[in-house]
């Protein structure tokens, strides 16, 4: 079965929860397929509606209690700022230096060194300001790179250290490029919504149900296949948001996909070994 999601392109449908957790709703249509518009019906009760051959259908999707409270502590981790003020914000960044940079000592929270892992000035905390503003990411992506660099370091320090493939004169910054992922990340699954409008939103629910941490493991497999895409388009720092772009496209898709049940289960996955 496919969709038409807004702009004429068309989707596979993937496979949906166990029937325990959905219901459909069937009407009358001779248009053509095409996707429509989410609504919420009750508590926690999530529908869809798309056409296809003829028919309209809805397929409700009702949110666990176990989902609901991961979403819940998933949001509430989404709306915390970093604050260099607070200590256990200045822990998570010694803690980051730490896992980047094991067995070489910090000199402080303000400090040149900051720089080699490729934040813009001395103070990191002045970079999460101002992507805390124009983006919106705050310590949670702070928290998606710690989470990256201790679960799959070989594959952190390979993309800190640009050591895979042909490197363009002009290198992305490594810490910015990972707010801004985490930016792309929340855009894209859209949880703040308050009526859920993709797909991907409901696919990666399911996905979180399987696996609390399932936001920080699509960080990763997200900054894997964008170091990729910067390589095959032989990109320098000014197509950076082109990049960050496909590398979405890129994701969704493989979100969307059948037999993609869980992150693990995602094809980019395997580039994170």
């Amino acid at each position: 079965m496919s969709v038409d999601r807004t702009q004429g392109s068309c989707v596979t449908i993937r496979t949906l929860p166990p029937l325990s957790s959905l219901s459909r709703c069937v009407y009358s249509s001779s248009d053509d397929a095409t996707f429509g518009s989410p609504t919420r019906m009750g508590k926690g009760l999530t529908c869809v509606c798309f056409k296809s051959r003829g028919t309209y259908e809805r397929i409700c999707i009702n949110l666990t209690p176990l989902q609901e409270e991961r979403l819940r502590r998933l949001k509430h981790r989404m709306k915390v700022n970093f604050d260099a003020s607070r200590v256990e914000h200045q822990e998570g960044l010694k803690a980051l230096w730490s896992a980047t940079y094991p067995g070489q000592e910090l000199h402080g929270l303000v400090s040149d060194q900051w720089k080699e892992m490729g934040w813009q000035g001395k103070d990191p905390s002045t970079d999460f300001s101002f992507y805390m503003l124009n983006r919106g990411a705050g310590f949670i992506s702070l928290e998606n790179s710690l989470f990256f660099a201790k679960t799959f370091s070989t594959s952190f320090q390979c993309l800190l250290k640009k050591q895979g493939g042909k490197r363009a004169a002009w290198e992305y910054p490594f810490a910015v490029a990972g707010v801004n992922i985490t930016f792309m990340i929340m855009q894209m699954l859209d949880l703040d919504a308050t009526k859920p409008r993709t797909f991907v939103r409901t696919v990666f629910l399911q996905m979180l149900s399987e696996n609390e941490w399932a936001f920080d493991l699509l960080y990763c497999v997200a900054f894997v296949v964008m170091d990729k895409q910067w390589l095959e388009k032989n990109a320098t720092y000014m197509q950076f948001n082109d990049v960050l772009k496909s590398t979405r496209a890129q994701l969704e898709k493989e979100l969307l996909m059948d037999d993609v049940l869980r992150i693990e289960d995602m094809p980019s996955y395997t580039l994170l070994f």
